[in-house]
């Protein structure tokens, strides 16, 4: 049976105790599952619950909204093919409720009926939603920075707000100390949230009739779903059904990239490195707390990092709405990561290449206005 483990201490603990980090103050993870084989599919179930054999406990009632079945779009983008996965196609409107349906549907099944969440803004409305579908009140902690269009969706969930003056790491620091008075269901802590991002990896695995592409190519700043990815097709190795992983390549805004800094300079935790405002806010992530793992994860996949400048975010955002995919400068950035390693000869352009896009760009609305108004 899966337990919780501690990465620093390699101390494990039960599983069914309601918990979100370790005694020695970092993020737990789960110990390896076995995975599952393309029998195990409960083909019967049009969303990410189709995976439950690959979870780590049964849960009779999951709170689920039909999230993941996503998109899986084939495009020439750049001078070279690939296909877009459209993760905003989802019951709140980005990639994190592929985590949020299985992190809270566990949380609910361990007694857990009030919880709190900090977010810059799509995490926090997915908790907010998933929450409202299950039943539990829950409370989010976002920056005051955050846009409009998303703290509006929050609230119109019934979820209580409470706006953080300061940086993102601020919120975090305001949502833990408040952790004392109400469950914190943390996408970025909470080792459950990666279970339903492997579900990512497992649907890639079934779009390809079972087999997998040579990269993946995705947007991140706490890098849950490279995570997810790679925790997906570790299980599926360990089932036999695939004997290699696909290259993961992680791409970053060059204003907030510690991932991409750390990875350049070899080291294994975060190195220092300079931070500016960006307008991919969801990626805005200064010091990622499982650093290592996601490092670790590249280096494995024999993938790598990509830091993309502002100009050139916005530009990329422009040309994916001009082929009909309107998506957020957060994750728009992996289209521009694309063609740069195309561009560099690290992805050949024969090879199957699969984009993720996370986040839908009617949230960032504001954004696109100001860029027509000034063409």
């Amino acid at each position: 049976m899966a337990r919780y483990i501690d990465p620093k201490t390699n101390e494990t603990f039960p599983i069914d105790d309601p918990i979100w980090r370790a005694p020695s103050g970092g993020p737990l993870m789960l110990t390896e599952l076995p995975g599952i084989t393309r029998g195990q599919i409960d083909t019967s179930v049009r969303s990410i619950w189709r995976y439950r054999a690959a979870f780590p406990f049964e849960v009779k009632e999951p709170i689920t909204m039909g999230e993941g079945c996503t998109p899986l779009v084939t495009k020439t983008f750049g001078g070279a093919s690939c296909s877009f996965k459209l993760e905003w196609f989802a019951p709140t409107g980005s990639f994190k409720d592929r985590g949020t349906s299985v992190m809270l549907s566990m949380l609910k099944a361990q007694g857990i009926s009030s919880v709190l969440e900090d977010s810059s803004g799509n995490g926090g409305c997915s908790v907010a939603g998933y929450g409202a579908a299950g039943g539990l009140s829950t409370c989010i902690c976002v920056p005051e920075s955050t846009s409009p269009s998303k703290i509006a969706q929050v609230r119109a969930y019934g979820a209580e707000v409470v706006l953080v003056s300061g940086p993102r790491e601020a919120t975090e620091a305001a949502a833990i100390e408040k952790s004392a008075e109400i469950f914190y269901a943390s996408h970025n802590w909470h080792p459950f949230f990666l279970q339903g991002t492997k579900t990512l990896g497992y649907e890639i695995w079934e779009d390809f009739n079972f087999s997998l592409p040579d990269n993946i190519v995705i947007p991140g700043g706490a890098g849950s779903n490279v995570l997810g990815c790679y925790i997906a097709f570790k299980e599926l190795m360990a089932a036999g059904e695939i004997k290699k992983m696909p290259r993961l390549f992680l791409s970053q805004p060059a204003h907030c990239a510690p991932v991409h800094a750390s990875f350049q300079a070899g080291a294994e935790e975060c190195v220092e490195t300079d931070f500016a405002p960006t307008v991919a806010e969801g990626t805005a992530i200064k010091r990622p707390i499982r650093m290592k793992q996601i490092l670790a994860a590249l280096r494995e996949s024999n993938g790598g990092t990509v830091a993309i400048p502002e100009e050139e975010i916005i530009e990329t955002s422009l040309a994916l709405a001009r082929t009909g995919l309107y998506t957020e400068p957060t994750s728009a950035h992996a289209a521009a990561a694309f063609t740069r390693l195309v561009e560099a000869g690290t992805i050949k352009a024969d090879e199957q290449t699969v984009v993720i896009l996370t986040g839908t760009g009617i949230k960032t609305t504001p954004f696109y206005e100001a860029q027509m108004a000034s063409e």
